[in-house]
């Protein structure tokens, strides 16, 4: 779909026929069977993200017609969303954290990268000498930030080909230094390109260094700057070979490695089209080509930037002017979309840091290099300032809370890309929030290291929120110089595992200030419940826990609510969605007697029975701190009911309790009212989704505190 101009107009069958494929049996026969059968049809879209494109669907007209022409973004819109050929069968693939609405797909799956034995198998399957992949492994142990980097599959395959590259060309795997950006990782590689470029004799070791090797291609990578800016300005991706001669790129060039020849078929024109090797390839020889030019221009140098501009805040902006100017209509091309703006952005700050300042060198005078990494300096710290400032705050408790956007990733990332500590020290210092709320952000792995890189230089404690990101453990590593400064750490739904949770105890034994640690649904397993219980004994300052939805069993269950039971301060547990059973319920009912300071806890949905049940209701007779209960989706019967409702004749603290999607009858539930005559606390008992009809629930409408 790249290939196609904004007025461009096709119809169905040339879609299918004559920009993808032509069939063996007759055209017409074939498509004439594709519209009566389209449930047979299958169609793959591969790479949608990779299509130029941000666009309003409202604004995309409407095609039932498989015949009738119109614009190729509009037919597939019409053929996801099943206007056309209604019946047939879509897969849509794109990078993870690409915007897709949900007019357009009826089930989504969400590929998180590598987790760290996804990695282990790849390596193996990658490097086939035992010896070689066993090496890379120790190598990516020993670089926490590389490790990161080889989550997400396209930089991991960019930094394998590195490694099996100097490691057949110098006998080792030469890796850079211990902080590896990404920037360094493309430099790698168009070091490597343009080092296999050389005539020398590859059976002898060549000892170029890394400035050597850019100086002998420097007529190369001019003409690949050239030819990446003057696509990206047009928002061509595709190149056509009257393109390159218009540009003067030589035909060494094209073979470089940097490009690929694009796809196409004979309907199409004999004429070879081009592509870079991603997209990200020609983001980072456009951020080149900036760097490059003899112009100093804040407007010029920071023109992707300003593209990148969050889009509600050029909307709030721009909303007096559009109230004036309400009948003008603005064009968009249908095509527009940012995101590989955003990888210029990146690059551009990995190239003007402090280390490339050498390689730049080859390229511009040294003055240059300077002003321009000024002009950037001061808009990242404006730009981060800026964007906290703008963004809706709460009050929550002591805390005042900002939920940041996506883009403010991107700010961090751009940051870390510089390694300027003055840079990270400036950012922290525009953060004028102490809670950061970054969740759903698509944050992954590596993301933690710019994360960490700003929040370490915070004067103050922090709390930091990045549940429903992908975080994992090579994140929870990256976050290590920062967790002296958080108090509250929210990792939820981040495929954590105990290896994560191990390094994640022991920073947080270490500095001890944690108050709020949140570790739901992650992949936890008893063990790491053991060390999660080191930090509820020893973190006198924890009071909310956030555990549920993991893999620990009653043995996992036991070892936590001993914890609990010897802490003092405590105050809210949240265990949902474990399987604890009737042991760790008793363990849990040991722990409440008593206790001073417990007052919300959740041991919903964990296989819990009559036995454990009982021993529950028995321990609340002695409890005088907790609030609020939660034991949905159990295993309780009337007999489990009848024993809370001894308790709640003696228990005059508890203010609600639930007790949805049990197995208790509407006996159970008469044994409940009974007690709450005796009782004036409780606030409410909840019992939905348990074995009570309609009609037996209204003998209880008088009692106000009940609800089915």
């Amino acid at each position: 779909f790249s290939t196609f101009k904004k007025e461009d107009q096709i119809s169905l069958k040339d879609l299918l026929f004559k920009y993808n494929c032509y069939p063996d049996l007759d055209l017409e026969e074939v498509f004439s069977y594709l519209l009566r059968f389209p449930q047979t049809v299958l169609f793959t879209f591969d790479g949608f993200d990779e299509i130029n494109s941000s666009f309003d669907l409202n604004s995309i007209p409407e095609v039932s017609s498989p015949y009738h022409p119109t614009h190729p973004l509009a037919l597939l819109i019409n053929l996801l969303s099943g206007k056309l050929l209604n019946g047939s069968k879509k897969i849509l693939t794109a990078r993870t954290g690409t915007e897709l609405q949900k007019k357009i797909i009826r089930k989504k799956l969400v590929l998180k990268g590598f987790s760290p034995d996804s990695l282990k198998k790849y390596t193996q399957a990658f490097f086939k000498d035992e010896a070689l992949h066993e090496k890379v492994l120790n190598h990516l142990e020993a670089n926490p930030h590389l490790c990161s980097l080889c989550s997400i599959p396209l930089f991991c395959w960019i930094i394998f080909q590195c490694f099996a590259h100097f490691q057949s060309v110098y006998g080792t795997l030469r890796l850079p230094d211990c902080y590896v950006t990404l920037t360094d990782v493309y430099l790698l590689m168009t070091e490597i390109f343009l080092s296999k470029s050389a005539k020398a004799n590859l059976l002898k070791k060549n000892n170029r260094s890394q400035t050597e090797t850019f100086c002998s291609g420097k007529s190369s990578l001019t003409s690949l700057c050239k030819l990446a800016e003057c696509g990206t300005e047009k928002g061509d991706f595709i190149f056509e070979q009257d393109e390159m001669t218009s540009l003067n790129i030589p035909d060494p060039d094209l073979k470089l490695g940097f490009l690929r020849v694009a796809s196409s078929y004979s309907g199409c024109g004999d004429q070879s089209t081009y592509e870079f090797l991603h997209i990200t390839m020609q983001s980072f020889f456009t951020a080149f080509s900036l760097v490059m030019h003899d112009a100093v221009s804040s407007k010029e140098l920071l023109k992707y930037f300003t593209l990148c501009e969050h889009t509600e805040e050029k909307e709030f902006r721009a909303l007096p002017l559009n109230c004036i100017r309400a009948s003008r209509t603005v064009e968009k091309d249908p095509f527009q979309n940012n995101e590989h703006f955003q990888f210029i952005n990146l690059f551009l700050c990995g190239l003007l840091s402090k280390t490339k300042h050498r390689l730049l060198q080859l390229f511009i005078p040294p003055s240059i290099i300077k002003k321009k990494r000024i002009l950037l300096k001061r808009y990242l710290f404006k730009t981060v300032k800026t964007h906290l400032k703008n963004l809706p705050r709460c009050k929550l408790g002591e805390f005042n809370k900002v939920q940041a956007m996506p883009q403010f990733i991107w700010m961090l990332r751009c940051i870390y890309e510089t390694q300027s500590e003055d840079m990270g020290k400036l950012a922290a210092k525009g953060i004028c929030a102490d809670y950061l709320k970054l969740t759903f952000c698509n944050a992954f792995s590596a993301d933690c290291s710019a994360i960490s890189f700003v929040l370490c230089h915070c004067r103050k404690q922090i709390a930091l929120e990045l549940d429903n990101n992908n975080v994992n453990d090579y994140g929870v590593k990256e976050l290590i110089p920062c967790f002296n400064k958080l108090n509250v750490i929210r990792l939820s739904v981040n495929m954590i595992t105990d290896f994560g949770v191990e390094i994640l105890s022991e920073e947080l034994l270490k500095h001890k200030i944690v108050t709020f640690l949140g570790l739901y649904k992650n992949q936890i397993t008893d063990a790491g419940a053991r060390l999660v219980a080191r930090v509820i004994e020893e973190c006198p300052s924890l009071k909310t826990l956030k555990i549920g939805a993991n893999k620990i069993t009653s043995e996992g269950g036991k070892i936590l609510a001993q914890a609990i039971q010897k802490s003092r301060t405590i105050f809210d547990v949240g265990m949902w969605g474990n399987r604890i059973g009737d042991e760790g319920a008793k363990a849990f009912a040991t722990a409440l007697r008593n206790h001073p300071s417990l007052t919300n806890l959740s041991l919903a949905f964990n296989g819990i029975s009559t036995e454990g049940g009982k021993c529950i209701a028995e321990a609340l007779k002695e409890n005088s701190s907790v609030r609020i209960f939660w034991l949905t989706q159990n295993e309780f019967n009337d007999e489990v009911a009848e024993n809370f409702a001894e308790m709640l004749r003696v228990n005059k603290t508890l203010t609600n309790l639930w007790l949805i999607e049990n197995k208790i009858t509407v006996q159970g539930a008469k044994f409940l009212m009974e007690a709450l005559t005796d009782n004036t606390a409780l606030q409410e008992i909840c019992l939905q989704g348990n074995p009570i009809t309609s009609e037996e629930a209204e003998a209880f409408e008088n009692e106000n505190r009940m609800f089915f």
